[in-house]
């Protein structure tokens, strides 16, 4: 997508122009764009940077759309590296006629991927510590950015990336998925437009998986896989012993690096919230929480919660990690809830399921699937469905939670200052970064 001048001698010119007289180009239509292929030239350049679990599913569904062509992958475990650099090239390479394809290309550092300036687009789906000083990079590097929910691991984080995005000017789509379902969105149209009357109360429902593990003896001292370098996995969190369930999948319930089920399944479910309440551009007055909280091992995220947020219009959105997985909206004449992770709706009364939004009402709009909205928005410079804002106050509310359980208590927050009521808290909510790395 990125064009740059070539510089021609006269001669060169002459001789190619004279060439080029005797022997007409033969230009493939696919180099033109003309048989429904894209055009190299129009093609958006990308990038994935972290391909374990989500980011092997988010770079498969990236390079499936025609618009995109993949150059590169990056994480700092080697075998992830080579996996997604295999799943790219063998896409690829199924269009190719002699079966074969070989243009990805592997790095370890993803300040490296981030020089080259022939990438238009990144896409981040490292752990959750990571998220805010890659995107922050990104942004200054020109590129375009998808990254994965949380927006990031602090609130002061997740601001520097707002501020990064606007500054630079450029796309940025939170990996909030479940916002670009069809059904969440017609659900939210149906409690913005008034159909089950004036909202007062949002549940949220959050069951953590695994409960189990929180009940385990302090993990062994292991040493680091070979292809894995643990260091730099670290990164800005604090030096820690490798063990197996610090990283990867298990990285979700350790603190340092990410905010247990509130930032994991939290980060879709109260985003609905968000998108529902009509509140994606601010956040509650106050919150108030309480949690369990392991007495020893690895993970010290709570798995037992209740937590309560209040907002200025008066609504208040509840949860718990009681189930089923989800989100309800009741208000004066009703309540519909959308069960997340396939979006099936339930309603009472059900006869509202059945309701045609109108053409003066609102319209959410619709979206082909969060990743190609993503592309849409690189071609047209729009806003995505889930644009840095969004992810921000989604991702601020899942850590005011957090915040609120570790203490015990009620906080207020400042909706201008951004802080909360409480000098701890405010201290709780700051980044501390391992040297060299800094926002």
């Amino acid at each position: 997508m990125k064009h740059h001048p070539v510089t021609l001698s006269r001669r060169t010119f002459l001789k190619s122009a004279a060439a080029a007289a005797v022997f007409p180009a033969i230009i493939p239509a696919s180099a033109l764009g003309l048989d429904g292929t894209v055009a190299p030239s129009n093609r958006i350049v990308m990038a994935s940077i972290g391909v374990g679990g989500q980011g092997s599913y988010d770079t498969r569904a990236l390079m499936s759309m025609p618009e995109v062509q993949y150059v590169a992958v990056c994480d700092v475990d080697r075998n992830h590296c080579a996996t997604a650099k295999g799943m790219v090239e063998e896409h690829y390479a199924a269009n190719k006629p002699d079966g074969s394809y070989s243009g990805i290309q592997e790095y370890h550092d993803f300040r490296e991927v981030l020089a080259r300036d022939d990438i238009d687009a990144v896409m981040i789906a490292t752990p959750d510590h990571w998220h805010a000083v890659i995107s922050v990079a990104a942004a200054k590097a020109g590129k375009d950015i998808y990254c994965e929910k949380p927006l990031a691991i602090s609130i002061p984080e997740g601001r520097a990336v707002v501020d990064a995005v606007r500054r630079y000017g450029r796309v940025f789509q939170t990996g909030s998925h479940e916002r670009s379902r069809d059904n969440a969105r017609y659900a939210c149209e149906l409690v913005r437009n008034g159909r089950i009357g004036k909202l007062h109360t949002i549940r949220v429902q959050m069951p953590v998986d695994r409960v189990e593990e929180y009940e385990q003896p302090p993990s062994p001292i292991m040493p680091v896989p070979e292809g894995f370098d643990y260091n730099f996995w670290l990164g800005p969190a604090r030096e820690a012993p490798y063990t197996e369930k610090r990283c990867h999948f298990f990285f979700r319930y350790i603190l340092d690096y990410s905010g247990g089920e509130m930032t994991d399944r939290g980060a879709h479910i109260i985003d609905l919230g968000q998108l529902g309440n009509g509140t994606d551009d601010t956040l509650p007055i106050s919150v108030e929480g309480k949690g369990t909280f392991a007495k020893e091992g690895l993970f010290n995220t709570a798995y037992i919660y209740d937590f309560a947020f209040e907002f200025a219009n008066g609504v208040r959105l509840l949860g718990d990690n009681r189930g089923p997985r989800g989100i309800r909206f009741e208000g004066e004449d009703g309540w519909i809830f959308i069960h997340v992770h396939g979006g099936n709706l339930e309603a009472e009364p059900q006869s509202l399921l059945r309701e045609v939004i109108g053409p003066d009402e609102l319209h959410l709009g619709r979206s082909l699937g969060h990743h190609y909205d993503f592309i849409e928005c690189v071609k047209s410079r729009g806003e995505p469905k889930a644009p840095v804002e969004v992810g921000y106050h989604s991702a601020t509310m899942c850590h005011m939670a957090n915040i609120a359980m570790l203490l015990g208590k009620k906080l207020h927050w400042d909706l201008e200052k951004e802080q909360f009521d409480d000098p701890v808290a405010n201290r709780m909510m700051q980044p501390s970064m391992r040297a060299p790395w800094v926002i």
